[in-house]
């Protein structure tokens, strides 16, 4: 009986500690490992290395047909250069540029890029701005084409982590990309297929310049 019962109080001794795991409540959490916060210098390193020539040396190109990279939101660069790698979105230059980077590289560059701010730029085709600000503003309403300030903004700043900044980008740029959205040759964004499927050459052209001179 004695051994019993010294077994018995040992085992009671037990419960307290197991009790609260038994009620249900979570153990301790285990320390949440810190995100890594992106490096501007090597970010200005790996841009220099792999992006300046496209892109300028502060991320202001100086050729319409690549886009100005400064003071873009960083999540939108780390989204596209991630796609341009997985082929999500094609590109065969940006594939080949892309493909060299890890995902810490991608985020020093987009934040680096970020940082810099953005040239103005502006619009070329007087008599297609009043068109472009239009629809920039309003939409076509009888053809449920929205406003593209909806989503990026009156001022082309578009909404960091969800729609990228338009102001002072290239016009030519964004012809291309908004007739690659329109004849589906770059379908990383439902949304922008949709929308451009609806426009019509003259419009891509009126917003784009519109779009130009926005800051």
């Amino acid at each position: 009986m004695k051994l019993f019962a010294t077994s018995l109080l040992a085992a009671l001794l037990a419960l307290p500690a197991m009790s609260s795991f038994a009620a249900g409540e979570a153990p301790a959490p285990a320390a949440v490992a810190e995100v890594a916060k992106p490096d501007l210098v090597k970010g200005a390193a790996t841009f220099a290395g792999v992006c300046i020539s496209c892109h300028g040396a502060d991320g202001n190109s100086g050729t319409p047909a690549y886009p100005k990279l400064a003071q873009q939101h960083p999540e939108y660069l780390v989204k596209q250069l991630q796609e341009f790698k997985s082929g999500k979105r094609k590109n065969s230059i940006m594939l080949g540029f892309a493909s060299t980077l890890s995902d810490d590289d991608m985020k020093n560059v987009a934040y680096f890029a970020a940082s810099k701010k953005s040239a103005p730029g502006f619009s070329k085709e007087k008599d297609l701005v009043t068109l472009g600000e239009r629809i920039y503003r309003g939409g076509i309403a009888d053809r449920q084409v929205p406003a593209c300030a909806g989503c990026h903004s009156p001022t082309g700043a578009g909404m960091p982590a969800q729609y990228p900044r338009l102001g002072g980008q290239h016009a030519d740029y964004a012809v291309a990309q908004l007739t690659a959205f329109r004849d589906g040759v770059r379908t990383n964004s439902l949304q922008m297929t949709q929308v451009a499927a609806k426009l019509n050459d003259k419009e891509i052209r009126a917003v784009a310049d519109y779009i130009a001179g926005l800051h």
